[in-house]
């Protein structure tokens, strides 16, 4: 009866993860889930389709502090975006041409956001609609059934310029790819002084013993 036990508790623990794990990690997010101060954060929404139906509508509110500054199109979906009376956008929400997105199926739609430059926790509220018409409200806490994806805002460096980063990436690569240059070509050389003094020294003790 031991043998059975010892192997049937992690038989079944097995299949709780197998069956669990992935329920818990289908809900819908946005990544990353921690960036900086007065970053321009690249955001990325991943929505899974958890029933037999299509997602065909997902909108997305933006937590106050955080400003939408563009968002990336997609193929087959369109995108709305509401604005309040100072001309900051509230949410954002995708829109499928077609069919949407199918059961065991996942779309990412991502767009650029303006960090605070105070540290905090932001709150991404999202709405899930299907073609049957229900609706997934994710707006809980962490805790709940239906919560909210989180990002934590952590003290960084001062906001840089738009492209300022791809600039300085750009130009640390050519410096990067030049300093592999030379140090290529100098290995490269290598071999062949160390082949021609291997010569030399060959001939000189040729003609010595000839001598």
């Amino acid at each position: 009866m031991m043998k059975k036990t010892k192997w049937i508790i992690p038989f079944l623990a097995g299949i709780f993860l197998f069956i669990i794990a992935p329920i818990a990690e289908a809900h819908v997010t946005v990544r990353p889930d921690v960036s900086s101060t007065n970053a321009y954060e690249k955001y990325t929404v991943r929505v899974p389709v958890e029933k037999n139906a299509h997602t065909t509508k997902v909108k997305l509110e933006v937590p106050e502090g955080i400003n939408l500054v563009s968002v990336l199109p997609i193929t087959n979906w369109d995108y709305q975006i509401e604005k309040d009376k100072n001309d900051v956008i509230t949410s954002v929400t995708w829109i499928a041409k077609d069919k949407g997105i199918g059961p065991n199926e996942f779309m990412e739609f991502s767009f650029i956001g303006a960090n605070p430059s105070k540290p905090g926790e932001f709150s991404w509220k999202a709405l899930q609609t299907y073609d049957d018409g229900s609706v997934v409200e994710w707006v809980g806490p962490p805790s709940a059934e239906e919560p909210a994806s989180v990002t934590k805002v952590v003290k960084g460096d001062t906001a840089a310029p738009h492209g300022h980063n791809e600039t300085s990436k750009t130009d640390t690569t050519k410096e990067e790819s030049n300093d592999s240059s030379t140090a290529t070509s100098s290995t490269s050389w290598l071999p062949i002084s160390l082949a021609a003094v291997a010569i030399l020294l060959a001939l000189i003790s040729l003609f010595r013993k000839r001598g």
